[in-house]
């Protein structure tokens, strides 16, 4: 990305989308695979604030999901399934809800039987989470390490599956 944005002409610099272009860049550099998954604090569904430094030690799938996603909502058996045969192995999933309304989130987590630790700030697209990891499109997934590494991105389903048997198996 650096190098082919390194070749625009110098004159663009004051332009907007130059600025926002350049932004995102800086934002994708951080969540790239290989760093370390910045940190962010967000409440569950019970208001009480989980850092995702809190599962250090464990394999990690950040899920980025909201319930208004057919898409999110579609990939959540593939993910019940997952966390069930691998919870116990030293897995473990932080599902990051992009909604707007907390009884719209509470119903998908109770309806789609989600386990795991669930969180958001209920901003939806202003997400603070998503923000931080450059989050465009959902579902999005990042696979971290149990040193906080990130190890892949955006997979699902069968792929997925086969990373985390690949890790934990």
């Amino acid at each position: 990305m650096d190098s082919i944005f390194n070749l625009l002409d110098g004159s663009l610099s004051s332009s907007t989308y130059y600025k926002a272009v350049k932004k995102r860049i800086k934002v994708l550099r951080n969540v790239e695979i290989g760093k370390k998954a910045p940190d962010f604090t967000l409440n569950d569904t019970l208001g009480k604030p989980i850092s995702l430094s809190s599962f250090k030690g464990k394999y990690l799938l950040i899920d980025f999901w909201a319930a208004w996603c057919g898409p999110c909502r579609r990939e959540n058996p593939n993910n019940v399934k997952l966390y069930s045969d691998y919870k116990n192995k030293g897995f473990e999933i932080f599902g990051v809800s992009f909604d707007n309304k907390r009884s719209a989130w509470v119903k998908a987590i109770v309806k789609d039987g989600l386990e795991w630790p669930q969180v958001s700030d209920l901003k939806g697209w202003r997400s603070a989470a998503g923000k931080i990891y450059g989050v465009n499109s959902i579902p999005h997934t990042v696979l971290l390490d149990k040193n906080g590494i990130i190890i892949a991105k955006n997979l699902r389903g069968k792929e997925l599956r086969e990373k985390v048997a690949e890790l934990l198996d």
